[in-house]
Parts: structure tokens; sequence; C-alpha cells
């Protein structure tokens, strides 16, 4: 799971919320702070053969920074120094992916599922953020065009209900679940 929780509580204060509130001010704070958490999570020790996250570091980097750059809520300089940590994670520590599973989703079943699932924070998003966003993913993930794709992509159309993406899951559990199966691209 992305680790929202730390996201909405550091210390007291709720960076999540507040770049939400006003993105221009506290965006470099949540990202800087996502980057952190995120990196928490890809270097924690491994005790299974398979390691999944919801996100990562990439996503946060490619996705999330780069729409708050692009919309005019982040000057070029939070850009710049969020971009050259992220470039010295990547080139310092072993950040590398095997697999990106891209749940695609369409923004308006997004909308859908964040107005259901009720977070205080999230009820000031409009569905353009969430375009915005899906935008992003669709460059990086899908067309290549945005940033280089590090690892093999599966694709999953998941405008589903439940039962459906149980179903999806499990048609795809060997290619997700084995590590012989990313590495020759299956």
């Amino acid at each position: 799971m992305e680790p929202v929780l730390k996201w909405r509580n550091v210390r007291g204060h709720n960076p999540l919320g507040l770049m939400y509130q006003d993105a221009c001010r506290w965006g470099l704070t949540l990202q800087t702070y996502v980057q952190l958490t995120m990196l928490e999570q890809h270097t924690r020790p491994q005790i299974s053969p398979v390691r999944l996250m919801e996100r990562s570091v990439h996503s946060a980097r490619y996705v999330f920074v780069e729409n708050l750059y692009r919309s005019g809520k982040m000057p070029e300089v939070d850009y710049v120094i969020l971009s050259e940590w992220f470039d010295w994670i990547v080139r310092s520590i072993d950040v590398s992916v095997d697999l990106i599973v891209y749940l695609r989703t369409t923004p308006e079943t997004c909308y859908q599922r964040l107005q259901m699932r009720c977070r205080e924070e999230e009820k000031v998003i409009p569905l353009e953020y969430l375009e915005a966003i899906h935008h992003c993913y669709e460059e990086w993930l899908v067309t290549g065009s945005l940033f280089p794709v590090a690892a093999p992509v599966l694709v999953i159309e998941a405008d589903q209900n439940l039962e459906k993406m149980l179903e999806l899951f499990e048609q795809n559990r060997v290619r997700i679940l084995t590590p012989e199966n990313w590495k020759h691209g299956s």
C-alpha cells in the first residue's frame, strides 16, 4: 500500500491535505516526503520473492511531480530540485523495478471511486486533475513519450467492478508474481 497515512500525519501535520488545498505552496513539501517514503518502501529488506508496491519513486517523479510542474503549480526551481533528488536516487540506490502493472482506469472512474472513498483531503480534487494525471501515466507507460520505462509494462483495463478485477488478477497472476516471467518479457 502507498503510505498515505504517513502523508496525512507527519508529526501532526497533514502535507497531503495542505497540497490539495494549495498545490503551489505545498507541492514541493509533499513530493519531497513522498520521495522519502517511497524510497523507504523500495529499500525495505526483502522478505518474500516478490515485492508489490502500489506506487514507486518512479511514478511519484514521472507522474505527480511532472503534473504539478506542467500545470504551473510547481515553480521550475522546485521541479529541478526534485528532479535532481530523483536522479541521484536512481544513480545511487537500487530502486529498479522488474514489472510495472498499470491498472488503466479512466479519469471518470477514478473520480467516482475517489468520491466513494471519502478521504477528507480528496474532496477538493476536480476531474481535470485526474485527467492530467491520467495523461501523464499514458505518456509514460503506454506511448513512452514522457520518460523512459525501465521495466516491461502489463496494462490491465481497470474500469471494472471488484469481481471482474479479481478475475483479471487471476488471469495475470503468474505473469505478475513469477520473477522468471519478468526477465523474458512474457
